[in-house]
């Protein structure tokens, strides 16, 4: 009788200790798919941040366009970023990020070479809108880029990365843009 009861409490012991284990399991699960969606939320944000500025890039080129010779191939370049950021990645997001700036500092080039541009309100509301969003998508980005390194930190320790490997996630890619700021952007005409 007693080895009876013995035996139910080891079994009792072993059935909590394997549901402690199945929802320490679920919680981990939880937590990657919560960084994930995190991650791709805050990437929709970016995306569209940038296809913001990419569009009064597009008006400040139109505004411009009476004052300096833009080649074709920058209004062009403009269009297929615009297209290109709805499904871009990380990485593809950091190229798009590189040449709008490139454009952009020709902009800033074109109107300090002109005072009366200059002074135009529009050309003045656009760069300024143009600035606003620079801010909201480096504020986007150190969301984002926490959000992976919490994700990747996950994947990179133990016991997390067991349950990552084995529902095999991959590791997020950061957003470096700080890079391409490092450099200024080259301003031809």
């Amino acid at each position: 009788m007693l080895g009876d009861i013995i035996g139910w409490i080891i079994l009792a012991v072993v059935v909590i200790v394997i549901i402690g284990l199945v929802l320490w399991a679920v919680g981990i699960y939880n937590r990657f798919y919560s960084l994930k969606n995190s991650s791709e939320a805050t990437l929709g944000q970016i995306r569209v941040a940038m296809k913001k500025r990419l569009d009064m890039i597009e008006q400040l080129l139109g505004a411009v366009k009476s004052y300096a010779k833009f080649e074709q191939e920058t209004f062009t370049k403009v269009t297929a970023m615009r297209a290109s950021v709805a499904t871009a990645g990380p990485g593809d997001l950091n190229k798009v990020e590189a040449e709008s700036r490139s454009i952009f500092g020709r902009l800033l080039a074109v109107a300090e070479n002109y005072p009366e541009l200059k002074t135009s309100q529009t050309v003045t509301s656009l760069m300024d809108s143009v600035k606003g969003l620079e801010d909201e998508i480096a504020r986007q980005r150190y969301t984002y880029n926490n959000i992976s390194q919490e994700f990747n930190t996950m994947m990179d320790t133990i016991p997390s990365n067991f349950i990552g490997h084995l529902i095999h996630l991959p590791k997020l890619e950061y957003l470096q843009f700080e890079e391409e700021i490092k450099t200024p952007p080259k301003i031809e005409f």
